[in-house]
Order: C-alpha cells, then structure tokens, then sequence
C-alpha cells in the first residue's frame, strides 16, 4: 500500500487535540484504522483499545456505534482522548493504567493496539516522558509480547485482536506467540513508510544489532489479526 492510499484507507477524526507530549497520529495510526475499518462494529461491539493517545482509533469505533473503553499509562493522554470525545459528543470510556490490570476480567469482541515497538538501547521501559508511546526495549517486543500473553483472556470467543507494529520486531514472532496462545493469527497487510526522526537517530545502534540494513530508508509495519477460537 502506497503513503497516498494509506492516508486515503485509513480515515481518521479531524481537528484532534493533543496535550503536550501524548502521540499524534501518523501513519501507523491510519494504517489501523484502515483495518479497523473492515472489522464489523455496531451497537452490540465492545472494543478496548490499548494505549489510545488522542483517542483517534476510539473515536473513529464509537462513531460507527461501537462500546469502547480506551486505556493509557499517560494521564496527558487520557485527559486529551476524554476532552476529544466531549468535543466530539461521543461516549467513550477513557481509563488512566496498564492495561491489563484495567481490563481485568472483561471480555471484548475487540481489542485494538497501537503499542509502542521502536527498539531502544535501553533495557528498561521508560517511565516519563514522549518516548514511552515508542521505546519497547531493545527488541521492541517489550509491551507486544505482553499483549500477545493476554489476548485470550481479554476476547471473547470468537472476538479479534488488531495490532500494527513495525517488521524489525518479527512479525512471525507475533504470530507464533499468539499461536502458542490458541489464537489464530496470521499478518493481514503490510505498508512501508519512511523512518521517522527516531530510527535515524539510532541507525547506527540498529545496523550493530542486525535489526536493519545498512543505509535502509523505509520501515515496513505489519497488521497482526487475531482470532479467539
């Protein structure tokens, strides 16, 4: 898929506001919600969504009808989803915490995640700061593979799992630990896109772990779909 078709695809809210330091969208957003948007939502869909920044990817459910309860570890990014759903006068349940931990104990028909992937040197996830909606850690898996480990608690049966992430994590790792979860998972696109400013601040540590190739320009992002059987 070409940049122009993505943007076209991947149709978003317009005017979002965004507090200091929450995640605007960008391309991988609008990739998501180009799959988002074959998904079949209605009045009966409950869908969570993991790490919802402006809310864009929430919104743009709950304006096709959908239940959804949205979750964060930045109150700058709750507050900016809850002030964009009032703006909009759509009802969107926004909650401040890890994820698991908020939505322990419910079930969805969908789960929606924009996790952060961009490996980083350091080990540990940050805390504070822009760079906790990116930095994963230094395979980048470090919030995917939580993901994958509670999906099947997190869907109902029959429910599904949409996650875009960056190919430099493994795609096929992805699929294979949602495997090992009983879920039937597969990638169902891929886009390529230009590295941003942070990947070409770390070229240099990427080539040395092997995780990109010498003077590489694009980034590849992967949708993983998963289903609950």
């Amino acid at each position: 898929m070409s940049c122009s078709a993505l943007a076209a695809a991947g149709t978003l809210p317009a005017g979002l506001i965004a507090l200091p330091g929450v995640y605007r969208p960008q391309a991988d957003t609008r990739f998501l919600a180009a799959a988002l948007g074959d998904e079949d939502l209605g009045p009966r869909t409950e869908m969570l969504e993991i790490g919802t920044g402006t809310g864009a990817l929430a919104l743009h459910a709950a304006a096709r009808g959908a239940r959804v309860t949205a979750v964060d570890v930045s109150w700058s990014a709750v507050l900016t989803a809850r002030l964009n759903a009032l703006r909009r006068r759509l009802p969107l349940r926004v909650l401040h915490g890890d994820f698991a931990a908020r939505a322990a104990r419910r079930r969805f028909d969908l789960v929606v995640a924009n996790p952060p992937y961009v490996p980083a040197p350091q080990v540990r996830m940050p805390l504070h700061g822009p760079e906790r909606a990116w930095d994963a850690g230094p395979d980048g898996r470090g919030v995917i593979d939580r993901i994958c480990s509670a999906a099947p608690a997190l869907l109902r049966p029959g429910g599904v799992l949409l996650m875009v992430h960056s190919a430099m994590c493994g795609a096929e790792d992805t699929v294979d630990r949602l495997a090992e979860a009983r879920l039937a998972a597969e990638v169902t696109a891929t886009t390529s896109i230009p590295w941003g400013p942070v990947l070409r601040s770390r070229r240099a540590w990427l080539e040395s772990r092997g995780l990109t190739a010498r003077a590489e320009q694009w980034e590849e992002l992967v949708i993983v779909r998963a289903r609950n059987l």
